[in-house]
């Protein structure tokens, strides 16, 4: 099959960018669509051009590295897929397919696809993770979890960071993505001992960040893994619970 990508092309965050169209022939059908900026970028270095920059790791699914908008949807055309899972079997041959990165102010572009996620970094560091001593791993049944909370705690733990919930919302909130990392901590036993602490910590950094989310709900629909909105919820009202426990603590 053949394609024409239109690719956002820009040397910095200082450079003035634009879109450059590219005509790639001959591709299979079941190619990732990372594989078909492999090639083109293969005959761009051929060509003595500079190949196109993009991010990408793992290309299983799961890193979150690799995401950027394919015809103005976050990730491509297939819901619940990662870019590296997207195949182009999803397009028609002869088709022309937009390419850009992420557009938020949280995430500065740093050439062509690439963008600098360390925002998301700032908010794990406010308050992502559990200070419990775990020592050797122990039985399963040591701490009792009920069902429910450990299902939906590991579905929040789904999430791979990966942004496309920011680049979908037109707010650019990063509402989902702090919420699913707050929640698979908060719903577990070994993450009450610092629940009220992160939630306000995490929430307040992401705030500095990015925008506040007005329940468009595009967050959801965008997401590779299909993480639910109902997490914004559950961490919402945490974070309002969280405003009195902190305070009584600091007046005791």
């Amino acid at each position: 099959m053949n394609v024409t990508l239109q690719i956002w092309r820009q040397e910095g965050p200082d450079v003035p960018g634009s879109f450059k169209t590219y005509e790639v022939a001959g591709i299979s059908e079941e190619m990732s669509f990372l594989e078909v900026l492999d090639v083109l970028n293969e005959r761009l270095v051929t060509q003595g051009e500079e190949p196109v920059a993009f991010d990408h790791d793992c290309r299983e699914g799961i890193c979150g590295s690799c995401g950027v908008m394919i015809d103005g949807q976050a990730h491509g055309p297939q819901l619940g897929t990662a870019t590296c899972q997207l195949h182009m079997r999803k397009f028609e041959s002869g088709s022309t397919i937009t390419v850009e990165p992420w557009r938020a102010a949280g995430f500065p572009l740093v050439k062509d696809l690439v963008v600098d996620r360390s925002s998301f970094d700032r908010i794990i560091e406010a308050g992502g993770y559990i200070t419990v001593d775990t020592g050797s791993a122990p039985d399963a049944n040591l701490t009792p979890v009920p069902k429910p909370a450990a299902d939906i705690a590991f579905d929040a733990a789904a999430c791979i960071g990966c942004g496309a919930c920011v680049a979908a919302c037109p707010n650019s909130a990063a509402n989902l993505f702090t919420a699913a990392k707050i929640s698979h901590l908060n719903l577990l036993p070994q993450g009450q001992a610092e629940r009220w602490a992160r939630t306000e910590n995490m929430v307040e950094v992401m705030e500095e960040y990015f925008g506040s989310c007005t329940n468009h709900g595009e967050c959801e629909k965008a997401c590779p893994k299909s993480i639910s909105i109902d997490f914004i919820a559950i961490m919402n009202a945490d974070y309002l619970k969280a405003k009195v426990k902190n305070r009584r603590l600091v007046a005791q």
